[in-house]
């Protein structure tokens, strides 16, 4: 039986969270952690998105994403805070980048909790 869409979103998006969770024990690239955790919150809104065939552009701002999942499920409003927080460690430019320096463990755990925290919500909602 194929997979379905929305179940390969959340998928990919535990896989970009195991990830960068797995990297804050290892390394000091706080940025590039922090870029994947966005990218995790951002593919589990995409998950909501599609399984409740949304409407959404093809885009990368959390808050946008949020915007389409709150009008279908008000309770998406408590991600407000959380989404805010993730949504400047997207980087759009990926050869060459600069990426930031000023982020530390404190940032990226603090990313971390964002990203679970859109996480849990969206698993709320779409896993039995």
């Amino acid at each position: 039986m194929p997979i379905n869409i929305a179940e390969e979103w959340l998928r990919k998006a535990d896989e970009d969270f195991g990830f960068a969770s797995a990297g804050l024990d290892h390394t000091d690239f706080f940025a590039q952690i922090c870029f994947h955790f966005q990218q995790a919150a951002e593919k589990y809104l995409k998950a909501f998105i599609i399984a409740r065939h949304l409407p959404f552009r093809s885009v990368h701002s959390l808050l946008e994403l949020l915007e389409s999942c709150k009008e279908q499920t008000a309770e998406f409003g408590q991600l407000t805070e959380a989404c805010r927080y993730l949504n400047p460690f997207y980087i759009d430019a990926r050869y060459p980048v600069h990426w930031p320096t000023q982020y530390d463990r404190e940032t990226a755990m603090a990313a971390k909790r964002a990203a679970a925290e859109v996480g849990t919500l969206v698993k709320k909602h779409l896993v039995p």
